[in-house]
């Protein structure tokens, strides 16, 4: 975290500092097209999502990590112990454990609904035992905790032009549309973790179930069905960027640079998947560097635009100071 990230967001205390300066650390690792999409945001409003993020990072790391020698139960009680601290965490506003102390912080400075932290938690819990999905409405299901909360979380940090009600399904949407791409570009390094996350009633549809899919890994041969089953899930997937892209306009206009970058690099991910066969089993697919490049600079060159308008300092509902920008009128960004 930068000194003027950190004095933009009204954060003096050392300790505070550092904390929020470790979770930008596991944003980056971790986060690349997330990191990169940040920085299009207004200084103030960067430590915050890199805080959110940072935490889920951690989570999931606890639950992912491939090279990871912890058994499950060590894996279950690492994330029980960060259930109870993050609870305490955000019920005192305090943490000596960094990263909670400023996801908690984010939290009380934004007025973040405790209740999406829990339902983050439960779904990490989750993913300790259950190995598959049998529909998409189960899916769904851990999706609202694993992915949906996290756009929930971000959207009173990012700001809106319209009622927070009305932009809260669209950036539900958006999160679920983030992670079913990322589950269609990781299906081979799930299968080596022993996980299927793609809807068995969608494979099933195609003549697909886990053995085969294993038997393609395992090989390195294609399979026709398992191709016709991707392009499904790619086009599930499409369909929930669908939903999400009303919302990007109901963003404050100096969080929409950052937000629709995000959108349009990570919907490319989709884009990369196909023009490479929907090889997902075997290798996973990586948007070019140059047209990486490029969206960036498209951000740029908005956030730019946004930085010569005119903005006025309001109070947050929870009595700190940040940056609002006017609406535009056409209501697009």
């Amino acid at each position: 975290m930068t000194a003027r990230e950190l004095n933009a967001a009204g954060i003096t205390d050392p300790g505070l500092r550092h904390a929020y300066r470790q979770c930008r650390e596991l944003n980056a690792q971790h986060g690349r097209t997330y990191f990169l999409a940040t920085r299009l945001l207004p200084l103030e409003h960067r430590a915050a999502v890199h805080a959110l993020y940072g935490f889920a990072r951690w989570a999931d790391d606890i639950v992912d990590a491939l090279d990871s020698k912890d058994t499950t139960d060590q894996r279950g009680f690492a994330l029980e112990e960060l259930s109870r601290d993050l609870e305490a965490g955000l019920r005192l506003g305090a943490s000596g454990r960094p990263v909670i102390r400023a996801v908690a912080d984010t939290a009380r400075r934004y007025v973040i609904d405790a209740q999406l932290f829990h339902d983050f938690m439960a779904s990490m819990r989750s993913d300790l035992t259950v190995t598959s999905y049998a529909t998409y409405a189960d899916l769904r299901s851990y999706m609202h905790g694993s992915a949906a909360v996290i756009g929930l979380q971000m959207l009173p940090v990012l700001g809106t032009v319209v009622p927070a009600s009305e932009a809260e399904p669209h950036a539900a949407a958006l999160g679920v549309a983030f992670q079913l791409t990322n589950f269609l570009r990781d299906v081979g390094e799930d299968l080596d973790r022993g996980r299927v996350y793609l809807p068995l009633d969608l494979l099933a549809a195609h003549g697909v179930d886990r053995e085969l899919l294993e038997w393609s890994r395992r090989t390195g041969k294609g399979d026709a069905r398992v191709t016709r089953a991707l392009k499904a899930a790619e086009q599930l997937t499409r369909r929930t960027y669908r939903e999400a892209a009303p919302g990007l306009a109901m963003l404050s206009p100096g969080s929409r640079p950052c937000i629709r970058t995000a959108f349009v690099l990570y919907r490319g991910i989709l884009d990369a998947i196909a023009a490479d066969g929907y090889q997902v089993v075997h290798r996973r697919a990586v948007v070019p560097r140059r047209r990486r490049a490029l969206i960036a600079l498209d951000g740029l060159v908005g956030r730019a635009r946004v930085r010569h308008r005119r903005g006025r300092r309001v109070t947050t509902p929870s009595g700190d100071t940040v940056v609002a920008h006017r609406p535009e009128r056409s209501g697009a960004g």
